[in-house]
């Protein structure tokens, strides 16, 4: 069994006394913390109410959506896991299951990939396979784009 040293443990006394005192400050000047935390906007996984198996979004309502490499995480009600909605750049969507094909894992998005932090799996924002071990694309479910800018999932058009 390795030993730390005294430097080892005051390192991370150091550290872990600054990550307090970070969080304190957020707390106590929580005016600023939209600034600091926005970037953890994007990991927001949002509720939505299915209606026979589809969901809708209005995608005015989700203006990260309209963006290229736009992304957004929703859960719906009594689902066990989120659903990816991706913008792939050309006006059309994929809503990909974030569930690996190799283990089972949870996809993170990152950029313009989808990498598994479990076993290194990269998929492109259509859930197809770029770097296995993963062999299978990411579950898909159908989606439409209707003129009024409406988005529909299909929840039970998994592939």
């Amino acid at each position: 069994m390795t030993r730390l040293s005294s430097d080892t443990c005051e390192s991370r006394r150091h550290f872990l006394g600054a990550c307090a005192s970070a969080v304190g400050s957020l707390r106590v000047v929580s005016v600023c913390a939209p600034l600091v935390l926005g970037a953890c906007a994007s990991v927001v996984t949002r509720p939505v109410t299915p209606i026979n198996g589809r969901i809708t979004l209005e995608l005015i309502r989700y203006p990260e959506l309209t963006e290229p490499g736009g992304s957004l995480k929703v859960m719906p009600d009594g689902a066990a896991n989120p659903v990816y909605v991706l913008a792939l750049g050309d006006g059309s969507y994929a809503a990909l299951s974030p569930i690996c094909t190799h283990l089972g894992c949870t996809v993170d998005i990152q950029g313009q990939r989808l990498v598994c932090p479990c076993h290194g799996s990269t998929y492109d924002r259509a859930g197809k396979v770029l770097q296995g071990p993963a062999e299978r694309p990411l579950a898909r479910l159908a989606t439409s784009v209707s003129t009024t800018g409406v988005l529909t999932i299909d929840l039970t058009s998994g592939q």
